[in-house]
């Protein structure tokens, strides 16, 4: 019923764009799960686990090399949370990541509504990431913000061209 196609093959399944929409699409699910998750882990586990894990986890790798970038960042960043910065990243993990899964279901299963909410949802994310950027300078946040506006741009060019198919 709210499906945006009824007698009509579903979309240019054949494209390498909607091929690349579809990809990027399942991966956003994959993020949204493994942000899930990760909110899960910061709720139960609590700042002292988490610093207990992260040490343990480091010290081979800094047995080796004292100055990993990678680990010593880690160590660092978890060292400093407290029970309300890990409530915080839960709640901002969990609601963000399930929110993406909703999005991604309506976008799989070709609901009307997804499209735009998608379109919303990733562009005001995207404008958070850029005020990030300005901020931090950070390459890594560069890349994701760059994979992040493709996936954007294959979500408007697959709700156009439904919008034109129907």
């Amino acid at each position: 019923m709210d499906r945006l196609s009824k007698s009509r093959p579903p979309a240019p399944a054949g494209t390498t764009l909607h091929r690349l929409f579809d990809l990027g699409v399942i991966l956003k699910g994959i993020d949204g799960v493994l942000e899930v998750i990760g909110g899960a882990v910061f709720a139960a586990a609590g700042p002292r686990t988490l610093n207990a894990a992260v040490l343990f986890l480091t010290a081979h790798e800094l047995s080796e090399d004292p100055h990993d970038v990678v680990a010593n960042l880690l160590r660092h960043g978890v060292a400093q949370l407290s029970s309300n910065t890990t409530l915080f990243a839960s709640a901002y993990l969990v609601g963000h990541g399930v929110v993406k899964l909703i999005l991604v279901a309506g976008l799989l299963r070709e609901r009307r509504w997804a499209f735009p909410a998608a379109l919303w949802f990733m562009g005001a994310f995207v404008v958070y990431e850029g005020y990030r950027i300005a901020l931090t300078r950070s390459p890594a946040l560069m890349v994701l913000t760059a994979v992040d506006l493709g996936v954007l741009v294959l979500i408007w060019r697959e709700y156009r061209w439904r919008a034109r198919a129907r």
